[in-house]
C-alpha cells in the first residue's frame, strides 16, 4: 500500500498502514441502534460490518522525528485475539518506504498500551525482545504503566513483557502524568481518559496550526454523529463519552487537523459542529 502524507504547519505526517479488519455493528457497539446506523449509511443493519483500520503515524518537525502508537507489531503472540496474533504485515516495510531508517526515530509517543498500539515497539534478535528503534526515547502516560503492575493486567501481560518492559529495563521510557502537559514545545499530552486508563490525544502546534492525535478516543466515523456510542473495547464508558465530547470541542475551538487511528478511508479530517455530534470532513 502507498504512504499517504499530510501536511499541518512546518509538520510532514505519514500514515504507516498495517492491516483493515472488519466487525459488525453491534459487535463493536453493542447499543448501537437500527435508527442511528440508517443515518450513517442507507441500509445499514446491525449486523453490518464496520471496517477498521490499524495503522501508525509518523511525523518529520523541526524538533525531530515521531511515532505516535507502533500498531501491532510481527509475530507477537496474542492467543486472546486472533486478529493481531502472529501477525506478518507490511507496516516495516511502509514504514522503510520513507526513506527512514528505525534508527532515524527520535521519539516514540504512546496515547496508550493497547495490542494495537505498542506492537513495533520492540523486534525478536533471536534471543529477546529489543527496541525497534534504537535511538528513540519512548514517553507513555503513567497511569498505562501502573495498570500493567495490577491484578486485572493478567490476562494482557504478554503485551508489556513484550513490547514495553524490555524498554523500561534499557532506560528508554519517559512518563507524563495522567493530567497530561507539555513534553516538548508545542507538543501537548491531552488527556481523554475511558478508553483505557490513563489514554491521551496528543496534539502538535506548528506555525499555527493544530495537528491532533486522536488514539482511540474513537472507533468509527460513527461515532462522530453519535458520541454517546461507546465501543466494547472502552474500559470506562461514560468516562470515553465525555472524553470524545471535549475533544470534539477542543478540535473545533483550534480547527485541528485530526489524525485518527481506526477510522478507514485516508482516516484524516476536521470537525465542525452539528448538535450532540459533529461533521466530518474527510481530508
Amino acid at each position: 500500500m502507498t504512504n499517504h502524507t499530510w501536511h499541518v504547519g512546518e509538520l510532514k505526517i505519514t500514515k504507516l498502514f498495517e492491516q483493515i479488519f472488519s466487525l459488525p455493528a453491534v459487535k463493536l457497539y453493542p447499543e448501537v441502534t437500527e435508527e442511528q446506523l440508517q443515518h450513517f449509511a442507507d441500509g445499514m443493519t446491525r449486523e453490518s460490518p464496520l471496517a477498521m483500520s490499524v495503522h501508525s503515524w509518523l511525523v518529520e518537525s523541526p524538533q525531530g522525528r515521531f511515532l505516535i502508537d507502533t500498531a501491532t507489531g510481527n509475530g507477537k503472540s496474542r492467543p486472546f485475539s486472533p486478529m493481531f496474533d502472529q501477525l506478518n504485515s507490511p507496516w516495516m516495510d511502509n514504514f522503510l518506504a520513507t526513506g527512514l531508517r528505525p534508527e532515524d526515530i527520535d521519539y516514540v509517543l504512546h496515547t496508550h498500551l493497547h495490542t494495537d498500539h505498542v506492537g513495533w515497539n520492540t523486534r525478536w534478535d533471536g534471543e529477546r525482545w529489543v527496541a525497534t528503534f534504537p535511538n528513540a526515547r519512548w514517553v507513555i502516560p503513567e497511569g498505562e504503566i501502573a495498570w500493567y503492575q495490577t491484578p486485572e493486567s493478567v490476562p494482557r501481560a504478554i503485551i508489556f513483557a513484550d513490547s514495553v518492559q524490555p524498554l523500561i529495563e534499557a532506560g528508554k521510557v519517559a512518563t507524563i502524568t495522567d493530567n497530561g502537559g507539555e513534553y516538548l514545545p508545542g507538543i501537548h499530552f491531552l488527556p481523554t481518559h475511558g478508553h483505557s486508563i490513563s489514554h491521551m490525544s496528543i496534539a502538535f502546534a506548528s506555525a499555527g496550526q493544530i495537528a491532533l492525535f486522536t488514539g482511540d478516543v474513537m472507533h468509527s466515523k460513527l461515532q462522530v454523529s453519535h458520541p454517546e456510542l461507546a465501543s466494547v473495547f472502552c474500559r470506562d464508558k461514560t468516562a470515553a463519552h465525555h472524553a470524545r465530547t471535549w475533544l470534539f470541542d477542543y478540535a473545533i475551538k483550534h480547527q485541528a487537523t485530526l489524525f485518527t487511528v481506526h477510522f478507514s478511508g485516508s482516516a484524516v479530517g476536521q470537525l465542525s459542529p452539528a448538535g450532540e455530534g459533529a461533521i466530518w470532513t474527510e481530508m
